[in-house]
Formats: C-alpha cells, sequence, structure tokens
C-alpha cells in the first residue's frame, strides 16, 4: 500500500468513526446535560483537518486563504484577514489607527484618543482598544435589547467633540437602530468598528450586520454561529486597510506574498523580487529579504491551516445552522410568552431579521422569584444558562480605574447606569443554536412550567 492509499484509508476509517459516533449519540432528559451552545461537525471538519496535518503544512496556507477569499461577502465586506479567534481579530481593528501607512493618517487615533462603548459588553470588544491605548466612554444600554442608549451616545458627542470613535457588539445577533447610529457617525464624523461575533447572518433593513463598520469582526469560538476551534476574522471594504491588517497579523511584516501563494517565497510573488534595497542605516541602501522587512509593530495572531480547512465546511452548513437558530428562539419565545408577566422577552429591533445567537430574559421585580432561583432551577435540571456576559464591566476589578471615573462608590454607577445594573442582576440567556432538537427544546418548556408550577402559578 503506497502513501496516497494509506491516507486514504486513515481518512476513510475517520469517516465511518464520526458517522458512526453520530448516529449512535442519545440524550437522556434530566442525564445528560442540555447545552447552550456547541459546535455542529460532520465527519466533513476532521477529515479535513486530518488531511492538512497530513500534508505536514500546519501554518497560515493554501485553505486560510481560500477562507479569506470567500468569507468576507458574510460580513458584507470586499477584503478580510483571518485570525487564529475573535479577540485577535478585534486586537488588529484596534490597531490600525497606529499604523505608519500614508494613507491611513485619515484615521490616525493618537493615545488617549476617546471611543464610546456600552457598559454592559464582552471585555474582547473593548480591551484591544484600551490596549491600545484609547480611553473609554461608558453609555448605558436600552432595555429589553440591551444595545447601547443612542440617546446617551448622542449625548456623550454633544458634551465631548473630541471622541473619535465607536464599538459595540450586536447584541446575541439583535442591532440598534442602525440608521440612527449611522447618522450619528456621519454627523459627529466618528470611526465606526463593527463587532459582529454574536452576529454572524443577521441583517438590518436587508443589510448585513458587519458591512456597516470601517472594519467588522468575527469570531469563530464554538459557541458562536459556526466554529474552527478558535478562530476570528476581520473585514473591510478597503484593500489598503486589508494589507495593514494583514502585516499587524504576521508580525508587521512588510510582505505580503502570501496573497499570491501561501508559503511560497520563490514564485508567484507579490513583489516579484524578494531580494532589493529594502532597508537603509540612514546612509547607504541595503539590500535585504522583503520578507523580513517590518512596516508596523506586529502581533503573530496567524490560525493554523487546520482551521481554516474546517471552516471552509462549516461555511457549507451555514444555511442550516441559521435556520435552526431562528427556528429555535421562536420556539423558545412561546415557551417563555406564557410567563411575559415575569420577563421582559428579547424583541428584534424594527428593520431587524437577527440570526439569534442566544435567548436573553430578563426577570422583572415580582414578589415570586429573583434570577438566581430560575437560574438555578435550571441548571440543576441540567439545562445550560448563561449571564449576559459582563453585565456592567465597571463593577468587575479588571476596570475599577474606569469606574472611579464615573463615581466614589457602587451606588453612583448604579444611578448612572440603572439598566446596566437591572441586567447585572436580572438578566440570563439561553441557547438557540442547531444543537438543541425539538426533544431539547421541549424539555426547556417543561422544566420552566415546573418552576411556576412550585410556586402556585400553571398557564
Amino acid at each position: 500500500m503506497n502513501q496516497a492509499e494509506k491516507v486514504n484509508q486513515i481518512l476513510s476509517l475517520v469517516k465511518d468513526f464520526i458517522t458512526e459516533k453520530r448516529e449512535t449519540e442519545k440524550w437522556v432528559r434530566g442525564e445528560d446535560w442540555v447545552n447552550y451552545s456547541g459546535p455542529h461537525f460532520t465527519s466533513d471538519e476532521y477529515t479535513s483537518a486530518i488531511e492538512v496535518l497530513l500534508s505536514e503544512w500546519l501554518i497560515f496556507g493554501k485553505k486560510a486563504r481560500d477562507f479569506e477569499l470567500i468569507f468576507p461577502k458574510h460580513l458584507g465586506k470586499k477584503h478580510g484577514v483571518l485570525t487564529n479567534s475573535g479577540s485577535s481579530a478585534n486586537l488588529l481593528m484596534a490597531n490600525i489607527f497606529k499604523s505608519k501607512q500614508t494613507f491611513m493618517k485619515k484615521y490616525f487615533m493618537p493615545a488617549g484618543s476617546k471611543f464610546i462603548t456600552p457598559v454592559v459588553c464582552f471585555p474582547t470588544t473593548i480591551n484591544p482598544m484600551i490596549q491600545a491605548g484609547y480611553e473609554p466612554v461608558f453609555v448605558d444600554v436600552e432595555l429589553p435589547s440591551m444595545n447601547l442608549s443612542l440617546d446617551e451616545v448622542e449625548s456623550a458627542l454633544e458634551a465631548d467633540p473630541s471622541i473619535r470613535a465607536i464599538t459595540f457588539a450586536h447584541v446575541l445577533g439583535n442591532p440598534p437602530d442602525m440608521e440612527r447610529l449611522m447618522s450619528l457617525v456621519e454627523k459627529y464624523d466618528l470611526i465606526f468598528l463593527e463587532d459582529s461575533c454574536d452576529a454572524l447572518g443577521s441583517f438590518y433593513d436587508g443589510k448585513r450586520l458587519g458591512s456597516f463598520g470601517l472594519v467588522s469582526t468575527c469570531s469563530f469560538f464554538p459557541a458562536h454561529h459556526m466554529t474552527m476551534g478558535e478562530g476570528g476574522f476581520t473585514a473591510t471594504d478597503e484593500p489598503r486597510i486589508r494589507r495593514v491588517l494583514a502585516s499587524l497579523r504576521d508580525w508587521g511584516r512588510a510582505c505580503y506574498c502570501n496573497e499570491k501563494k501561501p508559503g511560497d517565497v520563490t514564485s508567484g510573488t507579490a513583489c516579484g523580487d524578494r531580494f532589493r534595497e529594502w532597508l537603509s542605516d540612514g546612509k547607504n541602501k541595503i539590500v535585504y529579504d522583503h520578507r523580513y522587512v517590518f512596516d508596523e509593530i506586529g502581533f503573530n495572531t496567524k490560525p493554523l491551516d487546520l482551521q481554516a480547512a474546517m471552516g471552509l465546511h462549516q461555511l457549507e452548513k451555514l444555511p442550516e445552522m441559521d435556520l435552526a437558530r431562528r427556528n429555535n428562539f421562536k420556539k423558545l419565545k412561546t415557551s417563555f410568552s406564557k410567563y411575559e408577566d415575569y420577563f421582559m422577552l428579547p424583541e428584534a429591533t424594527e428593520k431587524a431579521d437577527p440570526c439569534w445567537f442566544g435567548f436573553a430574559l430578563t426577570v422583572k421585580d415580582n414578589d415570586i422569584f429573583v434570577k438566581q432561583d430560575l437560574v438555578s432551577h435550571f441548571e440543576k435540571n441540567k439545562i445550560q444558562t448563561r449571564s449576559y456576559f459582563t453585565g456592567n464591566c465597571l463593577y468587575h476589578p479588571a476596570y475599577k480605574e474606569y469606574a472611579e471615573k464615573y463615581g466614589k462608590d457602587y451606588g453612583d454607577l448604579v444611578t448612572r447606569f440603572p439598566n446596566a445594573d437591572i441586567i447585572t442582576k436580572n438578566t440570563f440567556f439561553l441557547g438557540t443554536y442547531i444543537g438543541l432538537t425539538t426533544e431539547k427544546l421541549d424539555y426547556i418548556g417543561e422544566v420552566l412550567d415546573n418552576f411556576f408550577i412550585e410556586r402556585g402559578i400553571q398557564k
């Protein structure tokens, strides 16, 4: 048996193993967990990853470049770069404003520049901006949407003309009023950085979320709409910005030859000549290998090629996974609507068509129960729940120095951000992903009903 035949045999065995495993998988109510999210893999993802491993090409390569050419349209963009995580995608997005490229001067943001962001968030939306040296201006959120308050955004902009940018993540796939947001972006000449980590497949007025910002990002963490295990994407319509993003991802390297042939440094190169007078000692030109010339202060956030191989198959599954999220959201809405007196239920923003990342519930003040009672009831019955990320991020030790700018004690934060306080104390969410079968969704409904029956409420 030759090498090619052995590879085919390995891949065939892997396919048989995964197929048999899927066919024999069972879920037992009350004994097995109802996960809020997770990967939706068939044998395709596993065999493609193993095939890449066996090829012995490990780092960013042809599969990754193929993915880069296909994926931008899913964010309504023309160009983009694949990264090793969604957090890294945001890291690149935050750092383009420090680029030394001449054309980037119109976007330049010196250290200390201010950006608006909601106080209820996920750390990886705001941390890269802080790490890049920028100062957050926090605004409260609206209820029940939990999206940033555009009234507060407008007030902040009127009060401080020095604010340069705005960034936020669409809440569980549901955007704010994008017409009003973009009018504010235009009126105050803001840079809009759009975090679409929870919004893949979502639309506003027929436009994809991810298409509105100068730059937008997406995450392929296992809980998200699609996954490569880990992974992320930064997208833009501007090819020159795309080149800066690629440089930042690849250590700050000047060479962008892998746009033609990833991993091939001898043919099909972008410049046509690796060895030229790329450097200078201030007086004399120095012949140097362009692949070791650096234009930016960059990072190393490249993905493995096997991640991209898996991602290409995930793209094929996106339509069914997106449909499942929308349908599962509707089923959960039916179950919880019976108890709408006790919950702020999620509603799509007018003109929006969310591909829901989750089903968020905010418990209204009542004399029967508090949020933790219901969360504990679900978890006891092996139904996973999640808090809505940070709640008010200023309650967390990591952001103490920023909290102090809004007051001297906890009460000041409650007064300044009342809706964020409600979310921190009263909000959690359930999943909507394709792994939530009808059987599991029915079980969630039964466990919910039992919770209220135990409290003398029957619908």
